[in-house]
C-alpha cells in the first residue's frame, strides 16, 4: 500500500457521502416506513436517542469504512470502475453477509437484512466511486 495514493480530502468526501445515502435510503421515500417496521422503531423512541452522539460516531464509523476502501484502493491502476466494484465487494461480500449472519441468531426478517445491507452496498460503492475518481 502506497499512502501517497491515498487522497484523504476524497476519504472525508466519501464519508460524507454515505450520510446523503443514508438520509434518502432511510427516508419515507425509500425505505424510512419499512425500517422502523422491521426493526421495531417508533418515532417516539427515534427522537430519545442522543442525536448528537449518534451522528458523531456514525461519522467516525464512516471515515474509518472510507480509509479502509481507500488503503485498499491505494494503487495508481485505480480508477472509477474498479472503485465502484471494490465498493460493491466490500459492501455485498463482507458488510451484507455479516449483517445476514448476524440478523439470522438475532431472528430478524429479510426485509430487515435486505435494507441493512443494501444501504451499505450502495454507500460503499459510492464512497468506492469517489474514492476511484478523485486520485
Amino acid at each position: 500500500m502506497d499512502l501517497s495514493q491515498v487522497n484523504f480530502m476524497a476519504v472525508i468526501v466519501a464519508a460524507i457521502s454515505s450520510f446523503a445515502v443514508g438520509s434518502l435510503w432511510y427516508s419515507r421515500l425509500l425505505f424510512g416506513n419499512a425500517w422502523m417496521k422491521a426493526s421495531g422503531m417508533t418515532e417516539e423512541a427515534a427522537k430519545k436517542g442522543n442525536m448528537g452522539k449518534i451522528f458523531g460516531f456514525a461519522f467516525l464509523f464512516s471515515l474509518i469504512m472510507s480509509l479502509n476502501l481507500a488503503f485498499f484502493l491505494a494503487d495508481p491502476q485505480t480508477d472509477a470502475v474498479w472503485g465502484l466494484t471494490a465498493g460493491f465487494m466490500a459492501g455485498f461480500g463482507w458488510i451484507a453477509m455479516g449483517i445476514g449472519i448476524i440478523s439470522m441468531f438475532e431472528q430478524r426478517s429479510w426485509i430487515y437484512i435486505f435494507i441493512h445491507s443494501g444501504y451499505l452496498i450502495v454507500a460503499l460503492m459510492i464512497m468506492g466511486l469517489i474514492l476511484g475518481l478523485w486520485r
